[in-house]
């Protein structure tokens, strides 16, 4: 860390930890429990933040434009499905249960994002294997989703859905911030 050097400093650093250590426990996720790495990952957000204004994932190219970089914001929208087929997520940030516990080893995570940059794209679109908005839904009717009185919003993150005007400031679940959700129906 290079707090001498206009990066964050060491408290605010080991703050931000904590602080994510919280919430990824209460919400079923665990953060690499190698400190020295978590610690450089974090700093990483940090200069990030102050860089763009958001926790740009550290280990990704981030543009500078919140639109485009809304996937890789931490946590990225890739984190769940590299949790599950690996073990880690893409920066290793989060880890599974498994190699908390230390009966898995983390596979190499292949970069899931999709190359393709700008508007009309897929960045920004749902990960590999999230449902597609409004699939599998039947009707149009009262009977059927597609007749409610709201429209239907999922979380990008860790797909919290609800019905409303809007989509709420902050996801109740992983506390995403609004532009993280997407319409469903």
């Amino acid at each position: 860390m290079n707090p001498g050097q206009g990066g964050p400093s060491i408290a605010d650093v080991e703050v931000l930890v904590r602080r994510l250590d919280r919430e990824a426990e209460a919400a079923g996720y665990h953060l690499n429990p190698n400190k020295a790495f978590t610690l450089g990952l974090v700093e990483g957000l940090l200069v990030n933040e102050k860089r763009y204004g958001y926790w740009a994932c550290p280990c990704r190219l981030a543009t500078g434009l919140r639109g485009e970089d809304l996937d890789i914001i931490c946590p990225c929208d890739y984190r769940d499905p590299d949790l599950s087929a690996h073990g880690a997520c893409y920066c290793a940030l989060y880890v599974s249960a498994e190699v908390l516990a230390g009966t898995r080893r983390p596979a190499k995570v292949p970069e899931r994002r999709p190359a393709e940059r700008g508007s009309g794209g897929s960045r920004g679109a749902s990960p590999p294997g999230a449902p597609r908005p409004g699939a599998g839904v039947q009707g149009s009717g009262p009977s059927g989703l597609g007749g409610l009185p709201y429209p239907l919003w999922r979380c990008r993150v860790c797909g919290y859905l609800c019905a409303r005007e809007e989509p709420p400031g902050t996801c109740p679940i992983c506390k995403a911030t609004k532009d993280r959700f997407e319409r469903f129906l």
